[in-house]
């Protein structure tokens, strides 16, 4: 794997990723909230079933290796333009986008707003709605604090406390500000009318162990491949690659038959 960056704002803050060198068009792996792409998506980028394409692994703006400016808003919307511009300034085009958590709500909007740099999407277990009343560990308990309490209050503490091992090790590299306005924005978020609207092959993935996915039928008749993954958690790169990446082929089969 290949280091390389691309600056994203105006004052020099840039999106880093790692790269693994193949053939056109591209793969691009996002990670959720406060995480890492490398972490998430190392193993199965490089398993004999997905490489040998253009892998580009990278990490949102405020996360991981990348950037971490304290005056950005960190919306949904802007880690998509930035990741834009990151993929425009990288030379690629018509991109399969890979993604989990709040990274598939990101590719979502990518699609959506620069559809010259996405020709297919892969959900990861990704938020498409709101955050629910009763707040879960991850975006919607972060945005609950509010930003001074996060920020200033012990909130940031208790979050890395209240979250498993494996996510505090990737959360602590991704800047507090980033950290809680990511979640603040993906808490608000309503991605599924996005991403039924699309016009590109989609995909969406989840734990079988979760039980019926909500809106699935929807999903379903607009076109969208949904697929429940046995052997796995949230974390399914993680918990099942060998099960994620048989899903992907078998995708990426279905989408080239309908294509020709």
């Amino acid at each position: 794997m290949t280091l390389h960056a691309a600056e994203v704002r105006a004052d020099g803050s840039a999106i880093r990723w790692t790269e693994l060198p193949g053939a056109e068009p591209a793969r691009v792996y996002l990670h959720g909230l406060g995480g890492s792409s490398s972490h998430c998506f190392a193993e199965v980028a490089s398993s004999d079933g997905l490489r040998g394409r253009r892998s580009l692994l990278l990490d949102l703006l405020g996360h991981g290796i990348s950037d971490r400016p304290a005056d950005a808003d960190y919306t949904v919307e802007d880690h998509a333009d930035w990741i834009a511009t990151a993929l425009r300034a990288a030379g690629v085009s018509g991109a399969q986008v890979i993604a989990h958590s709040m990274g598939g709500s990101i590719a979502t909007v990518l699609a959506l707003r620069h559809p010259d740099v996405v020709a297919s999407l892969v959900l990861i277990d990704s938020n498409l709605d709101p955050a629910p009343e009763i707040p879960r560990p991850g975006s919607s308990q972060i945005a609950r604090y509010g930003e001074t309490v996060f920020l200033h209050g012990g909130g940031y503490a208790e979050t890395l406390e209240r979250v498993n091992p494996g996510w505090r090790a990737t959360m602590r590299l991704a800047g507090p500000v980033a950290l809680y306005r990511s979640a603040a924005s993906l808490a608000k978020f309503e991605g599924r009318a996005i991403l039924k609207n699309l016009d590109i092959p989609r995909a969406y993935l989840y734990p079988q162990a979760d039980g019926p996915l909500k809106g699935a039928d929807g999903l379903i008749a607009a076109g969208v491949h949904v697929i429940a993954l046995p052997d796995c958690g949230h974390n399914i790169t993680l918990d099942n690659p060998a099960g994620f990446v048989e899903a992907v082929l078998a995708v990426e089969a279905a989408s080239a038959v309908l294509a020709a």
